[in-house]
């Protein structure tokens, strides 16, 4: 608890960061950019400059949410034609077919030409020094940092900018990134264009296309950031918004539409009525994800109709609470399972708040580095359907569907949290489970982050593929085994989820008291984070 400002990341110094940039005088924004500039040195597993970004800002002056959908596309030059050549059925997930172009630095820039108060120098100064003077590499991100540098680890320059000693570095270690300082002082003092439009640039495009990619100096030159309009649901007299496709958000506005329509309160937390509903919502809704869900440039996605209370009543029907839907069909209203994110949320002294997510999406993403700069590429292309008619259908200069999330609640008009939960297709779950432990279950920010988590996979996907069986329910511990045997007679089929494999997500949320004027921070203990304020 703090009244001045708050930030929660899912590491202690790049929380530290964001904090000490508040202390300065900056604003939120300036925070969140601080913040994750430092996660895409020390949690080169989830996100960094060559990925993408989303947020969602509440600027207390305004009254008002702002979205920012900072994705990139697919090459210009990179011709459905050439795929289907390939003979592919799916774009690989890791490699130069899966690169799309990064716009995570496009994104800083837009947020802090718009919300920003110190300067880009100031703002970048401390990651900087970090990746010049190293930092140690905590826990659990050096595991899966040892995980990345073993899968990709054959990618030319991977191992030499992540693991320079020959081996990833372990717990406590110490290391450094000197060519990724480069690359943020470039940023700091050259603006965009030096990512976009200059020696950056320049090596993205070098690095991809040396692997026989297709991106290139012009797709990066060409691209742009895009501000959206939030969207909402009411869930219980609280306002839930999300930003509209490409990305998955309103799959969280959906689930939430079909449970208000049961009283969750009245059941037993983490019994087997509870998970069935929750896990029977997600179903329904992921149909629709994966037919409708997709860059509204190139399609018709109908987000007030899938959002809609009149579509959740008609999709509620189908729900059984003595059996399970095994195929569900997705709807018609009228007019994907890995990735490693980072989340983070900021809040200033005059009540700004930021909610921002960034992500390479699987790991360390495609392999392919940007040596010269010390950084690697998303593989975000990985997430289009080769399907020819598919909404989400490959096409060049097309933004793949897209899994990262930020979320926010107001109530009456007035802000009450920014949040998020990392973890591909566990991000909406997520979201709707720990939103429900609030409202329905009466938990603080930490108690309902740190819960147990029900995940359920194998629902159909963007990228085409469809359900088949019902899917697998997995339980972290910490559930009573009669739920887990009244999932199984329900004819649930119930999967096995090691300790501590990363696949239940991981939270960082920030609330806020305007009557005590207070912020509340949570992080959870999935992650190696913490909430900082001041």
């Amino acid at each position: 608890m703090a009244g001045r400002g708050m930030v929660a990341t899912s590491q202690p110094l790049a929380s530290g960061i964001g904090l000490e940039i508040l202390r300065r005088g900056g604003t939120a924004v300036d925070a969140a950019i601080g913040a994750n500039a430092a996660l895409g040195l020390m949690e080169p597993t989830g996100c960094g400059i060559g990925g993408d970004l989303f947020a969602i800002v509440w600027h207390e002056s305004e009254r008002r949410l702002f979205g920012l959908n900072a994705s990139g596309r697919s090459p210009l030059g990179m011709a459905r034609a050439r795929l289907d050549e390939l003979k592919l059925a799916e774009i690989p997930s890791s490699g130069p077919l899966s690169v799309s172009v990064p716009g995570a630095v496009d994104g800083w820039f837009e947020l802090h030409e718009r919300f920003g108060g110190l300067s880009m120098p100031e703002i970048l100064e401390p990651a900087i020094g970090y990746a010049r003077e190293g930092f140690p590499v905590s826990e659990i991100i050096a595991g899966y940092w040892a995980a990345d540098v073993e899968r990709l680890g054959a990618f030319p320059g991977l191992t030499e900018v992540y693991a320079p000693t020959g081996r990833a570095p372990a717990a406590g270690d110490t290391f450094r990134n000197p060519r990724l300082a480069a690359a943020y002082e470039l940023i700091a003092g050259d603006g965009r264009k030096a990512f976009y439009d200059g020696p950056i640039a320049a090596e993205i495009a070098a690095s991809v296309q040396a692997q026989g990619g297709y991106l290139s100096h012009d797709d990066l030159r060409a691209h742009s950031s895009e501000w959206v309009d939030p969207v909402a649901t009411n869930y219980r007299g609280y306002d839930v918004w999300e930003l509209p496709p490409n990305g998955q958000g309103i799959a969280v506005l959906q689930m939430l539409n079909l449970l208000e329509g049961y009283d969750l309160a009245a059941l037993e937390w983490g019994s087997a009525e509870h998970l069935h509903l929750l896990i029977e919502a997600k179903k329904l809704a992921f149909e629709d994800r994966a037919r409708h869900y997709a860059d509204p440039a190139f399609a018709d996605v109908p987000v007030a109709a899938l959002i809609g209370e009149d579509y959740a009543a008609e999709r509620r029907r189908l729900i059984r609470q003595d059996a399970v839907l095994t195929e569900p069909s997705w709807g018609d209203p009228p007019a994907l399972e890995a990735g490693d994110t980072v989340y983070l949320a900021a809040a200033d002294a005059a009540g700004n708040m930021v909610s921002l997510i960034q992500s390479n999406y699987r790991g360390m993403g495609s392999g392919v580095v940007a040596r010269r700069f010390g950084f690697g590429l998303q593989n975000r292309g990985e997430a289009f359907s080769l399907e020819p008619d598919h909404p989400n259908a490959y096409a060049p200069g097309k933004r793949p569907f897209h899994t990262i999330i930020p979320g926010f609640v107001t109530r009456d008009g007035d802000p009450v949290m920014a949040f998020g939960v990392m973890g591909a297709a566990m991000q909406p779950q997520g979201q709707v489970q720990v939103l429900s432990n609030i409202v329905d279950f009466g938990m603080n920010a930490q108690e309902a982050g740190d819960a147990p988590r029900a995940r359920h996979d194998g629902s159909s996907e963007p990228t085409g593929v469809r359900i088949s069986g019902g899917g697998t329910v997995c339980l972290e511990s910490g559930f009573p085994d009669a739920t887990v045997a009244g999932l199984a007679r329900l004819g649930h089929v119930i999967g096995r989820a090691d300790a501590g494999e990363g696949g239940f997500g991981g939270y960082q949320a920030i609330m806020r008291d305007s009557e005590r004027r207070l912020y509340l921070g949570a992080s959870e203990s999935r992650k190696d984070g913490c909430a900082l304020g001041y």
